[in-house]
């Protein structure tokens, strides 16, 4: 630890999009809309459906290490898979997240400065949450916290989320959106559930962070959205049509869409140049951050080759990331 109370970071690119979950915690929350995960031989199931990844790649700390430092990056940033959500309300609930918020601390305090984490927050308390996020603060390993972008029927703009970033920015503790993979019946096909839907899901949450002028109410959020942000680049200019022609696209904040996007971070995971080149266009430049979605099928082995493909330095996404994370800035000496 740092004399300020941060973590020695080892120095390189670091992945801010990466899965953990120790194996005690695979019954998955309490109330969870989905079955357990469960290892069959060395592959990973969510009931009976196959992961198409090693159950220890999710769990195994000795094998997070190996392919972090395989992948060429100096740190990886973990956090629970989006199905160990805590999104059904049940009494349990609070149990699961410290659980998992405390093995996630002693695995990143043992990591020797390669692993950071976010942790899970109960969505349904804000009691609780502000509880278990003034413990992630205390941790300083754990920097933030990662949830779903939709809570019932609600993102960032209301309801329980809304808290949720409200008390992030107040702890000054980052935020990971990651999407849920909601099923429709019109995308039980071709895998689209995770193909379109996760896009779709991330830019309902973009949408109520800019159109609700989010960023304007909590100025200090530091806030990530995966996957490059879903299909939000590509919708801005029709967002700020609507914004311009109608009183209840624009009723919820004075500044443009594209004024708003630019308070926002994104990961690079887009799988596609042009696509990157897009998100570039419109982010803020300096607030893209590397993402691999290890160790899932729709991640990438080394997620930092195709941003600096683009033109976007891995120096740069470092710098960018330490910010985001708020730790020590490239020109200090207190990281390894």
């Amino acid at each position: 630890m740092t004399a300020l109370g941060h973590p020695a970071v080892r120095r390189g690119v670091i992945d801010v999009h990466a899965h953990w979950l120790p194996r005690e915690l695979f019954d998955l929350p309490p109330g969870s809309p989905v079955p357990p995960l469960n290892a069959r031989g060395e592959e990973l199931y969510l009931g009976d459906t196959p992961l198409s990844i090693a159950a220890s790649a999710m769990s195994d700390p000795d094998r997070v290490l190996a392919e972090t430092d395989r992948a060429g990056l100096g740190a990886r940033v973990l956090s629970a898979p989006p199905f160990a959500f805590p999104v059904v309300p049940d009494p349990g609930a609070g149990e699961y997240v410290g659980h998992f918020n405390e093995a996630l601390t002693r695995l990143c305090r043992d990591s020797h400065g390669r692993l950071l984490g976010l942790g899970l927050v109960s969505l349904h308390d804000p009691a609780a949450a502000r509880t278990e996020m003034k413990a992630i603060a205390a941790s300083a390993v754990v920097r933030g916290v990662a949830v779903p972008p939709l809570v019932d029927a609600t993102s960032f703009d209301e309801g329980p989320l809304h808290e949720i970033a409200r008390i992030a920015a107040e702890l000054d503790l980052a935020v990971l959106v990651h999407p849920m993979q909601l099923p429709r019946p019109e995308w039980r096909s071709y895998y689209l559930a995770n193909l379109i839907g996760n896009p779709t899901e991330t830019a309902t949450a973009v949408a109520s962070c800019v159109l609700g002028g989010v960023t304007e109410r909590l100025p200090s959020l530091r806030i990530c959205f995966v996957h490059g942000g879903g299909c939000a680049p590509a919708l801005l200019g029709r967002w700020r049509h609507g914004w311009e022609r109608r009183a209840d696209a624009g009723a919820g904040t004075g500044r443009t869409p594209h004024e708003g996007f630019r308070d926002l971070w994104f990961d690079t995971l887009t799988h596609d140049g042009p696509a990157l080149r897009l998100l570039r266009s419109k982010a803020d430049p300096d607030r893209l951050l590397c993402g691999s979605d290890h160790p899932f099928d729709m991640g990438v082995d080394r997620p930092q080759d195709l941003p600096v493909s683009e033109g976007i330095g891995a120096e740069a996404m470092e710098a960018a990331a330490r910010r985001f994370l708020d730790l020590p800035g490239l020109g200090s000496d207190d990281d390894v």
